[in-house]
């Protein structure tokens, strides 16, 4: 995720993620940049086929794909955010979890302190990799080579972690370590793990609807291609540099919205998943290893 200072208007407009974006789209710009000189050539040149513009027609329909596009980037925003959020409730999640066993656990419980250390962390870590579709396992740490085991071969390795500390959890009031109260008020984060990760799989396998983004795209591309025929004979071969920008802008928002909708990848917009996990893992370091 890219940091920048709001208020820095120099450093926002002469960014380099302009020149990104200008990259990405550089070849359908360079295709619309010669369409648009070869019909001024050969409409306006060649033929002489004088007609009057249409640029009132283009306002009009520019004024309803300014409404889809409006309509696209916020619902790409809503998917991104809501996923900020998401993730906001796990550091919360497992900042309290912390708080709770390093409170209800007597301090002689050295290997039961150890294990909630590395498997709370673990979570974040298992479910940045699982939503990226990634079988990174580096990043965890196991205590047990069963477990490792278990959670390496497993399709699903934050619900198999998720899992691991439910049983913890459960053995240490079999073994009357903690009392049915304490359980009852630890399930409450231990359950926010497993909605947390359900969350964020129903934005990541939830795309925009095949029609609507199959639709903008149809729009943009006709919209773009017939900006040539309302300005030819007005603007003559200034037409090339109109089009060309005028297509940059709408495009842009499309590339975007794009990017944005599936926020937990490692595009330079997307969350920043890997800072977020390691300053949960040094939280939860900080509150149980303080004594």
């Amino acid at each position: 995720m890219i940091k920048y200072n709001p208020k820095s208007w120099a450093s926002l407009i002469f960014d380099v993620y302009s020149r990104y974006v200008f990259k990405s789209l550089l070849p359908l710009i360079l295709f619309m940049g010669v369409f648009s000189t070869a019909y001024v050539a050969i409409v306006v040149d060649l033929a002489q086929l004088h007609y009057e513009s249409t640029i009132q027609f283009h306002s009009i329909i520019g004024v309803m794909l300014g409404l889809f596009l409006v309509f696209r980037i916020n619902t790409a925003y809503d998917r991104w955010w809501e996923g900020r959020k998401l993730w906001g409730k796990l550091v919360n999640d497992t900042r309290y979890l912390a708080i709770k066993i390093n409170n209800i656990l007597p301090v002689d419980r050295t290997a039961d302190r150890e294990f909630f250390i590395d498997m709370i962390a673990n979570i974040p870590f298992a479910t940045k990799e699982h939503l990226r579709d990634s079988i990174l396992v580096s990043e965890l740490s196991l205590p047990d080579e069963t477990l490792r085991n278990n959670v390496i071969s497993s399709t699903h390795r934050p619900n198999k972690l998720a899992d691991a500390l439910f049983e913890r959890t459960n053995q240490l009031y079999k073994d009357q370590i903690i009392d049915g109260y304490q359980l009852y008020i630890l399930d409450k984060e231990l359950k926010g793990f497993v909605d947390m990760i359900g969350g964020c799989e129903r934005i990541k396998t939830t795309p925009i609807p095949f029609s609507f983004s199959m639709f903008i795209k149809k729009f943009l591309f006709i919209y773009s291609l017939t900006l040539p025929v309302s300005f030819a004979w007005q603007f003559g071969y200034w037409t090339t540099p109109i089009v060309i920008l005028t297509f940059y802008f709408l495009v842009s928002v499309e590339l975007i919205s794009e990017e944005i909708e599936d926020p937990f990848g490692e595009d330079i917009n997307d969350l920043p998943l890997d800072e977020i996990c390691f300053k949960i893992k040094k939280n939860i370091e900080e509150i149980m290893l303080k004594n």
